[in-house]
């Protein structure tokens, strides 16, 4: 009799077949979703390489994804700390703490001695992907650092930083900000690991000590080397803070990952199915074809709503009305909008540029005096403002602009950048966003622009900005959720819209909390939802977690009638297709404009901004293209940049620029020679960007000058109110 174990997770499927305690084969492969498929290709490999027969041999399953299909083929569910455990106990006997991380849950077993066994104590997270193979992995695109060397990174000797432990989304944002402060991604990374490893810690051991042996188990601790050095720094750290008494061995040889770390689930549903085989008999695979086949759609047509287009005609007519965002009814008629001319520049012409550096891409417009669009350009960030920045002017540069009238910035690294690039005006996004939508749509009521980390939404009156919402701290409903949801199925950005056309039916996604979300995107898809149906659902729900979840605007008729998408997720049309359906069915006649460069709005808002300092008359204070290129810079975070004003103690960075002119900072603690200037950056108040007495006496006397100019009328009221009146006697 042959006994299968087969481990169908979050992320991949994990299978082995053993005969008389010997192990005829097993696999491990990710199934991109289709869970269903990718076990009934295992299980005609096994038929075919291990004569793997129906009512003679047993199957037992594991994992997330297992409820729906064990059934189907005659197998038993085992749940996943069971298995683990027992995979364990037959294995390591002397194990006494077990951290097994998966693609989307963590599990820790604690062993101890109990009479003439042994208890478990066991705990899980699920419900986050905090800490989990599906964090590091995403973060780690988001930084464009490959799976091979994100296995070869180190933890050991790296200054870290905070990333927040708790939760994937803040994490993410954490990431985001370290790399708009210009900190070595090898610094980002083991700082990754280290937050993995405190959130086990600190959230899954509830206070219990980790005594050795440790086995680290799951393809996160097995694959990257970096996590590895993480757990055995921390272990070691508690066991000699807790004096545990250790064995009469190396440390090291204490905390083990097992070369069959990914294969403990499936050698563990092997174990139990040596004493539990009558309950589980193989009954081969053709309900579980017929269910793939037939039953999940049946199964979707009562459950699911209807797809994003109903019929081929609907989708033409959406494509003829937005599909190409410069020409149809949305298309303002001003005659002042920018026009395209991409001809070869003149080498005197004075230009403009407005330059935006976004969470994800960094974007670039050069515009001529008369508003005539000459160029555009763009970068996906490298998680370096500088190299980004000198990626966009090498562009421009080689297009054959020379002449530069003013140079404008605006977006996360606008501030850090302005003095480096020498900008004329930094611009707040806002503003800049503003005025590229204006530009084009003087009447519009309405501005929505969603980004890769941001929802803005700018509400207007007679063309001034009245009230205003931004969504910056959970990443439902912006643009980087649904990318890194495409990136996990494998589909390139560019084809999202493409594949969620295709879906006839979609499952429920619950409105809110991208964690949340992203816990519901697994369970829909464990029901046997495609990568299509999932990818579609989540551009219907965007429009709710935009309007009503992020921006709390639950009659959007009372803000107007006159809408404008813009934001570099805009270009996805299955989103500008959720969104007209939403919009429309809150204000049937609602006027739904798309801007004409939605991923460029920035920018151009930026150059409109570079174009009023041009017409000042002041000359520009562009560096050149020469001076940017040949640009020299180094960053040091460590002890000495953490700023010590007030209890916070942010660990700041700084980015020291080699600039001619500069006057360098010999009395530093972090001392630079003239020649070079300092920005300081990871700082969260102005007191941050100081670092000595007189540089913040500096400060204090601008923030009491600002307080005295524009006083804090509650304070001034409250002061009144409770005045203490000295009565006659």
């Amino acid at each position: 009799m042959k006994i299968v174990g087969m481990d169908v997770g979050s992320t991949t499927v994990k299978t082995v077949i053993v005969e008389s305690d010997r192990i005829l084969w097993q696999d491990y492969q990710r199934h991109n979703t289709r869970q269903a498929e990718k076990v009934l290709e295992f299980l005609s490999r096994m038929e075919t390489a291990c004569d793997l027969q129906p009512g003679r041999d047993v199957i037992f399953f594991t994992g997330s994804g297992s409820g729906f299909i064990s059934p189907l083929v005659g197998g038993k569910f085992i749940q996943e700390v069971v298995a683990v455990a027992a995979a364990v106990e037959k294995f390591h006997p002397e194990v006494s703490f077990v951290s097994e991380i998966g693609g989307e849950d963590m599990k820790t077993i604690f062993f101890t001695p109990c009479g003439l066994g042994r208890s478990k104590q066991v705990y899980m997270q699920s419900a986050c992907s905090g800490g989990t193979g599906t964090f590091i992995e995403k973060t780690a695109r988001k930084l464009q650092i490959s799976p091979e060397r994100l296995a070869q990174m180190t933890y050991c000797g790296r200054t870290l930083h905070k990333i927040s432990s708790k939760c994937g989304i803040f994490a993410e944002a954490d990431a985001n900000t370290l790399v708009k402060g210009g900190v070595p991604i090898e610094e980002i990374i083991a700082s990754l690991f280290e937050a993995v490893v405190q959130q086990n810690l600190s959230t899954l051991t509830k206070g219990n000590t980790p005594a050795p042996e440790v086995l680290l188990l799951g393809g996160p601790n097995l694959f990257f080397k970096g996590l590895q050095e993480a757990w055995r720094h921390h272990l070691l750290e508690i066991w000699t803070e807790r004096q545990v008494v250790l064995p009469d061995k190396d440390p090291d040889s204490l905390i083990r990952v097992p070369s069959e770390a990914v294969y403990y689930a499936s050698r563990g549903c092997v174990e139990i199915g040596k004493t539990e085989g009558h309950a589980a008999t193989y009954q081969g695979s053709a309900r579980l074809r017929w269910w793939i086949e037939q039953g999940q759609h049946e199964l979707k047509a009562k459950e699911g709503t209807k797809g994003l287009v109903s019929t081929d005609g609907d989708l033409k007519q959406f494509l003829e009305k937005y599909g190409d965002p410069k020409r149809g009814p949305h298309r303002s008629a001003r005659s002042t909008e920018p026009k395209e001319d991409w001809n070869r520049p003149r080498a005197d012409e004075p230009v403009l540029i407005g330059c935006d550096f976004g969470s994800t891409t960094a974007k670039a417009v050069v515009v001529s005096p008369d508003m005539t669009l000459r160029f555009t350009c763009y970068v996906l960030s490298k998680g370096n403002p500088i190299e980004d920045a000198k990626d966009l002017l090498r562009q421009i540069r080689a297009a054959g602009f020379r002449c530069i009238g003013a140079l404008a910035l605006t977006g996360y690294g606008k501030d850090l950048l302005k003095d480096i690039l020498g900008a004329d005006v930094a611009v707040v996004e806002t503003v800049a966003h503003a005025r590229a939508a204006l530009h084009f749509f003087p009447d519009a009521d309405v501005i929505c622009d969603v980004g890769g980390c941001d929802v803005k939404v700018m509400i207007l009156r007679h063309g001034a900005v009245t009230d205003f919402r931004l969504n910056s701290q959970c990443s439902s409903g912006n643009g980087a959720f649904l990318q890194g949801v495409a990136e996990r199925y494998g589909v390139p950005l560019e084809s999202y819209a493409e594949r969620a056309f295709q879906a006839k039916s979609l499952p429920t996604l619950a409105m809110g909390c991208g964690v949340f979300l992203q816990s519901d995107i697994v369970n829909q898809q464990r029901k046997g939802w495609s990568a299509e149906e999932i990818m579609a659902s989540l551009a219907a729900v965007l429009p709710l977690n935009v309007w009503v979840y992020a921006c709390q605007l639950q009659n959007l008729r009372a803000v107007g009638r006159k809408f404008v998408l813009q934001g570099g997720t805009h270009r996805n049309l299955a989103v500008v297709k959720a969104q007209v359906d939403f919009i429309s069915s809150k204000i049937p006649d609602a006027e739904i404009m798309i801007h004409p460069y939605t991923g460029e709005a920035g920018a151009i808002g930026a150059a409109l901004c570079a174009l009023d300092a041009w017409r000042s008359g002041a000359p520009t204070r562009f560096r050149g293209f020469d001076a940017i290129e040949t640009l020299s810079y180094r960053s040091t975070t460590n002890d000495d940049t953490i700023c010590r004003w007030c209890s916070c103690n942010c660990k700041r960075t700084f980015i020291d620029v080699q600039l001619p002119e500069a006057k360098g900072r010999p009395w530093s603690k972090v001392p630079v020679e003239a020649g070079w200037e300092r920005v300081i950056s990871g700082n969260s108040c102005p007191k941050g960007l100081v670092e000595d007495v007189n540089e913040m006496r500096v400060v204090k006397a601008r923030l009491e000058e600002a307080k005295r100019a524009y006083p804090n009328v509650g304070e001034m009221v409250r002061a009144e109110a409770f005045r203490r009146v000295k009565t006659p006697i």
